[in-house]
């Protein structure tokens, strides 16, 4: 089993506004939820397991 720091996710624009951990973690081995502005780079990691996330598709633009 790889490291959870190795741990890679593409999502989309339907998984925003993008949290971690994902509604499909299991809840034993859960952090807080945290917000991940994935939307702003196009990669985000979690500050609390490492997981990297990536943005697949044109990026959402910005609301003023």
């Amino acid at each position: 089993m790889e490291p959870i720091s190795n741990r890679y996710v593409e999502i989309t624009a339907s998984s925003l506004p993008l949290h971690c951990p994902m509604p499909n973690s299991s809840l034993w081995n859960s952090h807080p939820r945290v917000f991940i502005p994935v939307d702003k780079l196009g990669e985000a990691r979690c500050p609390y397991c490492g997981t990297l996330y990536k943005f697949k598709g044109e990026l959402p633009a910005g609301h003023h």
